[in-house]
């Protein structure tokens, strides 16, 4: 069995991906995916799983705390969108302005109307009571506390290693990464364009590369020999986790291949279309949140990628309703079906319980 942790560790003894029995993250698929039983059976498994806070705020954060603490004493983590004003702002700038959002907006009406709803007007910026969150996991801890599409401020990260949280910063890049190091980060997650749902760039605005999580590993490597970090994008069989190991990583994170486990919170009309072999292209897109984020070539991407503006988070509020609306009716071509590369692959796994396939995925690669 693994070690049972405390709530709060000895400051000074933060949790690292070789003090799991597996090193094998579970991905914190925000939204419904990643539920506490999911993330239990992560980490019952010798692993780490964790709560994506993104789109909670703080109360919310704290109930599902408490939700996974009932099911489980193995280790966990909550993941924060760093999400900012001034950022988001000069994104938006730089296509005109909110009149890109409405732009946008009005391309969308033929979708709405088809689905019996009305789009609201253009939604005002949130960060998703980030300040409130980051509070409440300093004044409640876990062992781990992971960002998402920013560098955390040094003093968030002291405050959160005061209390014997490990601070995991997710990096795209070799530059980020050391800026995630120079800032404190215990360590990383390196996430590859492979990588299923949101990429985890600084900057509204910015391009993501291409580069595959191998070649990525290997860069990080090089830059910072001495770094613990694992590896995410595309991972999906025994081969890709010794490959991403013998680059370099310490471990790695799990998205994709766990959506169809009994544990995840994966609607049915997901479920199927990640099976269906109508779908046969995964694609970095900005036309649901407007920040670019891999997901099944659907109607609604084939039609609305070329049109989205880098706007986040106004797109994902723009579009939710209409998601919803979709997701309801039954219709698969708007919702959004995140999925890495490596989905197709997935299918071996499909319907098996997280912990088997988080032991088998590790245990198969040799380490």
């Amino acid at each position: 069995m693994i070690e049972r942790l405390p709530r709060v560790r000895d400051p000074r003894d933060r949790l690292l991906p070789s003090d799991l029995r597996r090193p094998v993250i579970g991905a914190p698929m925000a939204g419904g995916p990643t539920t506490p039983e999911l993330i239990a059976a992560v980490g019952e498994a010798g692993g780490l799983g964790m709560i994506g806070s993104g789109y909670l705020d703080a109360a919310a954060t704290r109930e599902e705390v408490a939700r996974v603490r009932e099911l489980t004493a193995a280790p966990f983590g909550v993941n924060v969108f760093l999400v900012d004003r001034a950022d988001s702002g000069a994104a938006l700038d730089g296509v005109g302005g909110p009149g890109a959002v409405d732009r946008y907006a009005a391309a969308l009406v033929p979708v709405a109307e088809r689905l019996g709803i009305t789009l609201a007007g253009t939604p005002d910026f949130t960060d998703f009571d980030q300040a409130a969150t980051l509070a409440a996991l300093v004044a409640d801890p876990v062992p781990v506390v992971s960002f998402t599409f920013g560098i955390p401020d040094r003093d968030v990260v002291s405050a959160l290693q005061e209390v014997g949280t490990a601070v995991v910063v997710t990096v795209v890049g070799v530059r980020d990464a050391r800026r995630a190091v120079e800032v404190g980060a215990d360590w990383l997650s390196v996430q590859s364009a492979e990588a299923g749902g949101h990429r985890s760039t600084t900057a509204v605005g910015e391009q993501p590369d291409s580069v595959t999580t191998v070649d990525l590993v290997r860069a990080v490597r090089e830059a910072l020999p001495d770094v613990p970090f694992v590896a995410a994008g595309g991972i999906s069989t025994p081969a890709d986790v010794a490959a991403v190991v013998e680059a370099g990583a310490d471990g790695v994170q799990l998205g994709t291949v766990l959506l169809r486990t009994p544990e995840a919170g994966t609607s049915p009309l997901y479920r199927a279309a990640l099976a269906d072999p109508r779908f046969t292209e995964s694609r970095p897109t900005r036309c649901y949140t407007g920040r670019f984020a891999r997901a099944l070539v659907n109607g609604f991407v084939a039609e609305f990628d070329a049109l989205a503006p880098p706007a986040y988070p106004h797109l994902h509020l723009l579009t939710g309703p209409m998601r919803k609306a979709a997701a309801d009716a039954g219709d698969v071509e708007v919702p959004p079906l995140w999925a890495g590369s490596g989905w197709r692959a997935a299918d071996t796994y499909a319907d098996r319980p997280a912990a088997e396939i988080v032991a088998e995925l590790w245990d198969r690669a040799g380490q």
